[in-house]
């Protein structure tokens, strides 16, 4: 496997791998990660579907992709997608799925032409004092400590920063920034979480740092993304003969380790209840999706609060991992981020409006029209006051195809799910739907005297608990994720979030996509080139251009610097005068 860019492999086919048909794939788990994978083994393996086998433990597919419509509970959705014009895996791959909207087009098309017609953009991108705007006004309010440590922190080296926090590079001075609110709320980062995933996200993201305050930067699928990603790749891959078995738990894959080499022996699974085998010769090929970000999630409903009845590490998905990395230290380190679920959840709850009383707040906030089938928030709202830091958005409605007309689906997460509300004196880890509907009408605005009558008649509310959400968000060293492909592996891959492989950030569609490219393409030897991660942070415009936004327009000679780099910097702008340099200082409102 080898990275490459520009388009001239983009638009390649690649030749059919030696002795593709003599091989088998066996992937554990349906989420995006195995998903994906299934398609590469399909379109640039041109492995027969019939030799590909999928197992699931839950009865439907899309892992943490998810999007329902439950018979008893209603809309469900546990968190949503965002996405950019550089997510190179995603859009090579979905250059390819067929649209289940539009007859003759792709999903990348849809999605395309979709994002062109209706643009993403927030009106309001944060609140205070109960519904009013916080005027962020698109500034990051940095403070030229603060943005000394971000220069820092982008500059260090990885393994500088292994097992280090966010608190560790990072004080109240950042921290009391609209930058770090921004940032926290958008990518769910607390500042125990680890340095060097919020640097990796700096450098990833580098070229989007202006359309951060009002999530310009951000395209979204038409509805949620299980009907609008995952049941386009299902209906491809179950065209081409895939075998999905569903009600399927994996606990274990035996290997044959013999000096270096690594070879998948043996699954080992639980279908319907009763223990199965399956060996395994070195032409059939596996791939393992370690972990999951929503792994034993709890539900709860306007009555009750979802149960957190986990305990650390508990899990299939966490047990699998663990059972393979106690075969090789090249497996891995599960326990370095599934061992504190206090560390690791947050809560979400899917809001459903039932009558016109809400959407007039909603309206109010978004300043838009919510059944307009446009933009609505144009991504989360944050309560810049909440107790528990709370963040809500309205994708396109309607969210789901079944929406009944008249009905709005909201999505509300809280970063802390351990401190009293504001308007509900628990800990939102304790509250029902019903209170959390209440506590965020109160954010709106509505007069504290209605919210009890409009939260019990105008929403229906599911709560969901995820202990482990952001558990690839923990601090980590070398080797705590396992590789892609393990050295030595002949036959077996990881993918997913939890699989490790450069540059490119977790919690991320394209990170799901981009490990199941590497792993195809590197156990079949697929002759073409994976996209690399974009290369903004190498690009002297997009440094130059990120510099000036983050500080909110300050000129370099507005700065205050020590008596001597100003004499340099003097000395260096008179130097590069009439030169390509001051062109380009010029040209991002630098001097």
């Amino acid at each position: 496997m080898y990275y490459s860019n520009g388009n001239y492999e983009a638009f390649a086919r690649p030749e059919k791998p030696k002795d593709v048909d003599k091989k088998s794939a066996y992937l554990v788990g349906s989420g995006l990660a195995a998903l994906s994978a299934a398609c590469f083994l399909v379109r640039d393996g041109q492995m027969k579907g019939e030799h590909i086998h999928i197992f699931e433990e839950m009865k439907l597919p899309g892992g943490a992709c998810d999007g329902i419509r439950d018979d008893q509970k209603g809309f469900i959705i546990r968190g949503g997608r965002e996405m950019e014009n550089h997510f190179e895996c995603l859009w090579d791959l979905f250059r390819s799925i067929p649209s289940m909207e539009t007859e003759g087009i792709s999903v990348l098309d849809e999605f395309y032409r979709l994002n062109k017609h209706d643009p993403n953009y927030s009106l309001m991108r944060a609140s205070v004092n109960r519904g009013q705007d916080a005027h962020t006004d698109g500034k990051f309010t940095l403070s030229e400590k603060a943005s000394m440590q971000i220069i820092k922190l982008f500059m260090t080296k990885d393994e500088d920063l292994y097992d280090k926090t966010i608190n560790d590079v990072f004080d109240n001075e950042f921290y009391s920034s609209n930058f770090w609110l921004y940032w926290q709320t958008m990518f769910a980062f607390e500042k125990w979480h680890s340095a060097l995933e919020m640097k990796l996200y700096l450098q990833r993201f580098i070229h989007h740092i202006g359309g951060l305050p009002d999530f310009s930067a951000l395209k979204f699928t038409k509805y949620n993304q299980y009907e609008s990603l995952i049941l386009p790749m299902i209906k491809y891959l179950e065209a081409h003969g895939v075998h999905f078995q569903y009600d399927t738990q994996v606990t274990n894959v035996i290997f044959d380790i013999r000096g270096n080499k690594k070879v998948a022996k043996q699954l080992v699974l639980v279908h319907e209840g009763r223990k199965e085998t399956i060996d395994l010769v070195e032409d059939d090929l596996v791939f393992v999706t370690n972990g999951s970000c929503t792994e034993n999630s709890t539900l709860g409903d306007d009555d009750h609060a979802p149960e957190m009845n986990t305990n650390p590490g508990e899990g299939g998905c966490w047990q699998l991992w663990k059972n393979i990395a106690a075969q090789d230290p090249a497996f891995g380190r599960p326990g370095k981020f599934c061992s504190d679920i206090g560390a690791t959840n947050w809560e979400s709850a899917t809001v459903t409006t039932l009558d016109d009383r809400i959407p007039k707040y909603i309206e109010k906030m978004c300043k838009r029209d919510p059944f307009s089938g446009k933009v609505v928030t144009g991504g989360i709202i944050t309560v810049k006051d909440s107790s528990w830091l709370m963040s809500y958005t309205l994708n396109r409605q309607p969210h789901f195809r079944e929406q009944p007309k008249g009905q709005l689906v909201v999505w509300v997460y809280g970063l802390y799910t351990d401190v009293p509300g504001d308007f509900i004196k628990k800990p939102m880890r304790e509250c029902t739907g019903n209170e959390i509907v209440q506590e965020w009408l109160y954010h709106m605005g509505v007069p504290e005297h209605e919210i009890p009558e409009m939260a019990r008649t105008g929403a229906h509310c599911i709560p969901c608990m995820m202990p482990y959400i952001t558990a690839f968000f923990m601090p980590r060293t070398k080797g705590d994720r396992p590789k892609v492909v393990p050295e030595g592996s002949v036959n077996f891959a990881f993918i997913g979030q939890f699989a490790d492989t450069v540059r490119d950030t977790v919690f991320t569609t394209e990170y799901s996509v981009r490990t199941a490219m590497e792993a195809v393409y590197t156990l079949l030897d697929v002759d073409r080139g994976v996209p690399e991660v974009f290369n903004s942070c190498y690009d002297v415009r997009v440094l130059l251009d990120s510099t000036s936004k983050m500080m909110d327009g300050k000129k370099l000679t507005d700065i205050k610097l020590p008596f001597i780099a100003n004499l340099v910097e003097k000395r260096v702008l008179k130097k590069v005068a009439g030169t390509i340099i001051e062109e380009l200082l010029q040209r991002y409102k630098l001097i």
